[in-house]
């Protein structure tokens, strides 16, 4: 089939400016993804190690049997498998709640939408420091304090970021506080979106609040979810500013993930095209995620 004249005619006539406006989008995806990725993917074929005298050698796949073999890179995605498994549902599920609570007409609204998005626009590095201090051990750290006050004394004092049953789980109560405000506003802005008539249409056939949400709130809200839940779980395999600053992998890799072993093995062990097939498998997780995705959203628009 052929361009349809309509499109023919706006081609000549915006193509020239549209290519223009998207040429800085489209420079800064090939330096700084298509580029760095292809490089990555050559070096993973390679046996190159920073401050090796040995020359580099082409090794094909061993690198990524290696690593494929390697038991602590096995450990390092099943952390990020547990981990987005977890912080996904619980982080989005959390979002729509609270879009729920705060599609609402009352004063002083805007002051809770900003309270609950503002961990989003600070940096992780200064989050990570400040739970590090939330999880301090002892009696005396905030959140033994808080645990044992409504436990009415029960709870006795963890170590959280020192004990391998509780530092994967308080990195993510950390991720679901700080990003939980991103996945809101999108879900808040999706809920502002859909059409009145569709509620005041339900509430004429006697529809409640829940059948309401769960027969026009919801499949509305679709796409967004999905989109939120793709975002969510990119951020969880990308894990790693929370680990390098509050457990470094540790206690006994309960906390290793697959970015801090691939940033370990280039910058401590000198490893360079090992961690390069690490990013690889990196991207192809993410890849996977993706298609995923956007067969979902496919599906929704051949089913509308």
């Amino acid at each position: 089939m052929g361009i349809p004249d309509a499109w023919k005619a706006w081609l000549d006539r915006e193509g020239p400016a549209a290519w223009l406006l998207a040429a800085p989008a489209l420079f800064g995806l090939l330096a700084f993804v298509a580029l760095p990725f292809l490089l990555a993917l050559a070096l993973s074929f390679t046996s190159l190690r920073m401050g090796s005298p040995l020359p580099v050698e082409w090794e094909g796949l061993e690198q990524y049997a290696r690593i494929l073999s390697d038991p602590g890179f096995l450990h390092a995605l099943r952390n990020n498998g547990v981990f987005a498994a977890v912080v996904v549902p619980l982080q989005t599920g959390l979002a729509l709640g609270l879009a729920l609570l705060l599609d609402r007409p009352l004063r002083g609204m805007v002051v809770f939408r900003t309270l609950f998005f503002l961990p989003v626009v600070f940096p992780m590095s200064l989050v990570a420091v400040v739970w590090i201090l939330i999880y301090a051990p002892g009696p005396d750290g905030l959140m033994n304090a808080a645990l044992a006050t409504v436990t009415f004394g029960a709870w006795q004092p963890v170590d959280f970021l020192h004990d391998p049953r509780w530092a994967l789980p308080a990195l993510m109560l950390l991720s679901i506080w700080q990003g939980v405000g991103f996945q809101m506003v999108i879900l808040l802005a999706a809920l502002q979106g859909v059409p009145q008539t569709l509620h005041e249409a339900a509430r004429l056939d006697g529809a409640g609040p829940v059948r309401r949400f769960w027969h026009v709130s919801l499949p509305q809200l679709r796409n967004p979810l999905i989109f939120v839940a793709l975002v969510t779980a990119i951020l969880a395999f990308r894990l790693f500013d929370q680990v390098q600053i509050m457990t470094r992998g540790g206690p006994l890799d309960a906390t290793t993930t697959v970015m801090y072993e691939a940033v370990t093995a280039v910058f401590e062990r000198q490893q360079v095209a090992q961690g390069a097939a690490m990013t690889v498998v990196f991207f192809l997780l993410v890849l996977g995620v993706t298609l995923v995705q956007r067969t979902l959203v496919r599906e929704e628009r051949e089913i509308e």
